[in-house]
């Protein structure tokens, strides 16, 4: 059995391919909300979303079942599922520093909640990389949009607003004070991600929150205590929604404080090894269709199907 922030619960359906499925599924009656990553989870690996998936979401919704993604990108890269909303049209971004509505379709969205990270606490991180990891280049990501450093790998779907050292772009007078600072990003060109992982959060310890999605040695640095479990409590608090009525899905290591809060949690077929030892379950990979496997699961058992 897994314990996850106060709620027990027994391993759910294994849909992955090592053991054969159980009987039983998720708690399908219970669920008010389901809360689902983006990229290489939701999405398949060309950044489409399937007829599959896409007619899950909805059935969920119309079941009266909330759908929340919560993923690292930042708003101005929600254009992918901003159709797919429904109902709430909110999406949680930035690993949790960013509620953000999607009402207005592609295009256009609007900030409803910001947890940013503070410029002293951000130029205090930059710091204590520089001196674990010497050769880290940075980014900073604002709310209008990135600015990085040269020697930061370039960005060719989003281009950067401004290009200079991190310390300018943290500057009071960078030009840009008035925007919050939604994570700062760190890249390395040797080490390997995980290594670098687990050498920032030794280096950063409580000051601020260190995880990573990409392949690459690239972490995501958001201010202490901000994740997308902590945001998504806040969210769900809001709609008195409980930890064991959420189940939710990922597969890279940002996404594993949120599978270990929620009561029923899945793993994708392609996850991280991290995110299968904190998930409660297993679904297929991403481009199976994994989160719509385990939605049509609980809707058949909701009608007795």
């Amino acid at each position: 059995m897994r314990k996850n922030a106060g709620v027990t619960s027994t391993r759910p359906d294994d849909l992955g391919p090592d053991p054969a499925p159980a009987s039983a599924s998720a708690p399908a009656q219970r669920t008010r909300l389901i809360a689902t990553d983006l990229d290489g989870t939701l999405l398949r690996d060309d950044k489409s979303v399937s007829a599959r998936t896409v007619a899950a979401l909805g059935a969920a919704e119309e079941a009266g079942i909330e759908v929340f993604f919560v993923t690292g990108r930042p708003a101005r890269w929600m254009d992918v599922v901003s159709d797919h909303v429904h109902g709430h049209g909110l999406a949680i971004c930035g690993n949790g520093a960013a509620v953000v509505d999607l009402h207005g379709g592609a295009g256009t969205h609007s900030f409803v909640k910001i947890r940013a990270i503070e410029r002293t606490n951000a130029l205090e991180v930059v710091a204590l990389l520089r001196a674990a990891a010497p050769g880290t280049s940075f980014a900073v990501e604002r709310t209008g949009g990135i600015g990085h450093e040269l020697a930061y790998p370039p960005l060719h779907l989003d281009p950067a607003v401004t290009i200079a050292p991190v310390e300018k772009l943290l500057a009071e007078d960078s030009g840009q004070a008035d925007q919050p600072v939604l994570k700062i990003l760190a890249h390395h060109g040797e080490l390997s991600p995980d290594a670098f992982l687990a050498l920032a959060r030794t280096a950063v310890g409580d000051t601020a929150n260190v995880t990573r999605s990409s392949p690459t040695a690239l972490l995501e640095i958001s201010a202490a205590g901000v994740s997308k479990a902590s945001t998504l409590a806040l969210c769900c608090a809001e709609r008195g929604i409980a930890p064991h009525e959420v189940v939710a899905f990922g597969d890279m290591p940002n996404d594993v404080e949120m599978l270990s809060w929620a009561g029923t949690s899945y793993a994708m077929g392609n996850a991280h090894p991290d995110v299968i030892a904190a998930a409660s379950g297993r679904t297929v990979a991403n481009n199976e269709d994994g989160v719509a496997v385990v939605i049509e699961r609980i809707l058949a058992q909701r009608t007795g199907a």
